[in-house]
């Protein structure tokens, strides 16, 4: 039986997690900005179609934000993130063989739907996800993952469809792949985008016909899968069983500018904490540690960036062991006379963590420590993150990330339960 995927993806995802607790916010134009309040990386369609770019600095558009009455708010993480979970379990109760794509995406295998109108069951997926969660999505169904992605573009863009777009049901596919461009097909990047135009391949209808060893010359078998993708060749399955992450990374710009070394230490060490938590969720352990630190090239004055990396004499996911390596790395490296924007810990070689091979000379208690650590994301998982701490990584925390406005985060936090009040 031939393969046919639904590309599920959640409308301008973080603007919608916003309005689904504040009903109000409904028509609005609204944008999400990132730490510190700085760039816009989220956009509702209102906030589009008043020109708003994706990246560009607050400050520049603070003018049209205000005469246009644009919501603003502070990227909530935490907020999203639960939000996303409930999208994916609600999409499991219609199809158990999927693969989450990113945050707000999700592919669904739907070969055995035979004796079912596909544009149908895409309806009453989009409809109970937006009943069960608020968040409304776009489906797209073909027999690829590249078509599936086309396919939903289609959906999201053209109010005919309702939200579902079944391009096998298509009658004039190649008229429909003549009017995407090339630089929307999935996988095309700027640069494989600049070439196609150059040899006057500007859409993917086009794409679709260029010759088979033309296409893998110039972009080797990932390009030659493409361009099969395109004709309706499944190349691409499920990927239900990720790769093992090769290394986990906690970096970000401080909310005022650090200037000494003790709150640089306290950054780091709280960068530290922050990515061993990720590594004890993956249950994997560091063999080599990376931290670094940058001023801000975009501000006048003296200028300075630098990381160290650290091979680690054992394999480990413990806190206390991984801000010692940190705080040893960040001493290296930090020179006095430089005000610093930004600073972060990467933790690479990672190895499952049954696997972790102990040093001869190693008299480190790991069964203790391990208890230890369970005990410390246990206290955090349930009283929020942050609920107990290391002590280096300071109490103020002035360099902290500012989320000037940030909306409550509703779903996981009691002491922030939306409060529903009759009328």
């Amino acid at each position: 039986m031939p393969p046919i995927f639904a590309l599920v993806d959640c409308n301008n995802f973080y603007a919608s997690c916003e309005r689904v607790f504040n009903p109000r916010l409904e028509g609005q134009p609204i944008v999400v900005l990132s730490n510190n309040d700085g760039c816009v990386i989220a956009r509702s369609n209102e906030a589009k179609a008043l020109g708003i770019g994706m990246g560009v600095p607050e400050f520049q558009i603070r003018p049209l934000l205000r005469a246009h009455k644009v919501q603003v708010f502070s990227s909530n993480y935490t907020l999203y993130g639960d939000m996303s979970q409930r999208v994916m379990e609600t999409l499991e109760q219609f199809c158990p063989d999927n693969e989450i794509y990113s945050i707000d995406e999700a592919f669904l295998r739907l070969s055995g739907f035979t004796a079912r109108n596909r544009t149908d069951y895409g309806h009453t997926m989009r409809s109970t996800v937006k009943q069960w969660t608020g968040i409304p999505v776009s489906v797209g169904i073909a027999e690829t993952k590249t078509l599936a992605k086309i396919a939903n573009r289609v959906a999201k863009r053209t109010p005919d469809t309702g939200g579902v777009f079944d391009l096998l049901a298509c009658p004039d596919r190649d008229a429909l792949l003549g009017r995407i461009a090339v630089h929307d097909v999935w996988g095309i990047g700027p640069n494989h985008a600049h070439l196609l135009k150059q040899h006057g391949i500007t859409t993917a209808v086009q794409l679709q016909q260029v010759d088979d060893q033309w296409i893998r010359k110039q972009m080797g078998i990932v390009g030659l899968r493409l361009v099969m993708e395109l004709r309706g060749v499944s190349c691409l399955d499920l990927e239900q069983c990720p790769a093992p992450k090769q290394s986990l990374t906690c970096s970000r710009a401080f909310g005022a500018f650090i200037s000494t070394l003790t709150e640089m230490e306290e950054a780091v060490s709280s960068y530290t904490s922050r990515v061993a938590e990720k590594l004890r969720g993956e249950r994997l352990a560091a063999t080599v540690l990376t931290v670094s630190l940058t001023t801000n090239a975009f501000k006048d004055g003296p200028q300075y960036n630098n990381a160290l990396t650290i091979k680690l004499p054992v394999a480990t996911d413990h806190t206390p062991e991984l801000i010692r390596s940190a705080l040893q790395g960040i001493k290296a490296v930090y020179r006095e006379g430089y005000q610093y924007k930004k600073a972060g810990v990467m933790l690479m070689g990672l190895v499952p963590v049954g696997q972790v091979q102990t040093d001869l000379f190693d008299h480190h208690d790991r069964v203790r420590s391990t208890r230890l650590m369970s005990a410390l994301d246990g206290v955090n998982a349930r009283w929020g993150l942050g609920a107990l701490q290391y002590a280096s990584s300071g109490i103020t925390k002035k360099w902290k990330t500012q989320f000037h406005r940030r909306s409550p985060a509703y779903t996981t936090q009691w002491d922030e339960l939306p409060v529903v009040k009759a009328g």
